[in-house]
């Protein structure tokens, strides 16, 4: 069973490294969580090394640009490391004529890379960074699209594997839905965010960068999303601390309060463990 803490503060000083998801921990896509932020800070003043690790389809520049506008203190972090970021490597390898489904807001994730955008009826290779518009928009309006493309046999590279994510009191679909469609219709996706080794890789060399070395064992992977954050912690052999108020809050909650035996009974349902759990890290 997960151990309910009340504070990062309870637990920090057995961990050097606190990996930490942005969307639903840090902020919800509309104003940051002070009381978050407050908690990362502490942590780097104890001596942890602390870096944001966001399946964000933007590179790291724009997130950072993103979190001050939220109100995000420079001090809450060392480093952020995005999806976008280890997205960008499996370009290197795929074929250079791209369709993108996303918004055109996220044209700068091409910034810099050899790729020729094109029509879909053109394409050799398809990007999704998201909906062309997520507030009304489901993957199923993608299907005569994407069965087009799984006949092709397009690959399909995904820069934010997230199936929803909060925005304010919303919960807005993301790439990782529509990637999950396309392989229902019997395509080949490529996928290099959480719950993946790459992005773990990267934010795992981003701490070295700015302490050194250090063991395994000393790292905290703070996250809400049972299939991205929790299933990528516990695949990396990482201690988890787990933020029950967020996508998933609805499984387990009574009266506006997390219940703990129906929590715990729903983790094991999903097959994880995670070391902690907190409503909203503070």
């Amino acid at each position: 069973m997960a151990k309910r803490i009340e504070g990062l503060g309870d637990v920090i000083g057995g961990y050097d490294v606190v990996l930490s998801d942005v969307w639903g921990v840090v902020h919800n896509g509309v104003e940051a969580f002070q009381h978050s932020c407050a908690a990362l800070a502490e942590a780097r003043r104890a001596g942890a090394t602390v870096v944001l690790i966001t399946n964000s389809p933007r590179p790291s520049p724009g997130v950072i640009e993103q979190l001050g506008a939220l109100g995000v203190a420079d001090e809450t972090y060392d480093r952020v490391v995005t999806s976008g970021d280890v997205t960008r490597d499996l370009l290197a390898d795929a074929p250079n004529k791209i369709f993108l489904i996303g918004p055109e807001r996220d044209l700068n994730f091409f910034d810099g890379l050899d790729v020729e955008m094109v029509a879909a009826a053109d394409a050799d290779c398809v990007v999704c960074t998201g909906f062309f518009d997520d507030e009304k928009e489901v993957p199923e309006d993608y299907r005569d699209m994407l069965t087009d493309f799984a006949g092709r046999d397009l690959p399909f590279i995904c820069a934010n594997p997230d199936l929803v994510v909060e925005r304010g009191e919303k919960i807005i679909p993301c790439a990782g839905a529509v990637a999950a469609f396309y392989e229902q219709l019997g395509g080949k996706t490529r996928i290099a965010g959480k719950p993946h080794r790459p992005i773990y890789e990267a934010a795992l060399a981003a701490a070295r960068d700015v302490r050194g070395e250090f063991a395994r064992d000393r790292v905290l992977a703070i996250g809400d999303g049972m299939p991205t954050d929790v299933r990528g912690a516990l695949s990396q052999g990482l201690d988890l601390l787990y933020i029950s108020s967020g996508i998933h809050v609805r499984e387990y909650t009574v009266n506006g309060e997390t219940d703990e035996a129906i929590l715990n009974e729903w983790l094991r349902q999903e097959n994880a463990a995670p070391k902690f759990w907190m409503p909203r890290l503070a």
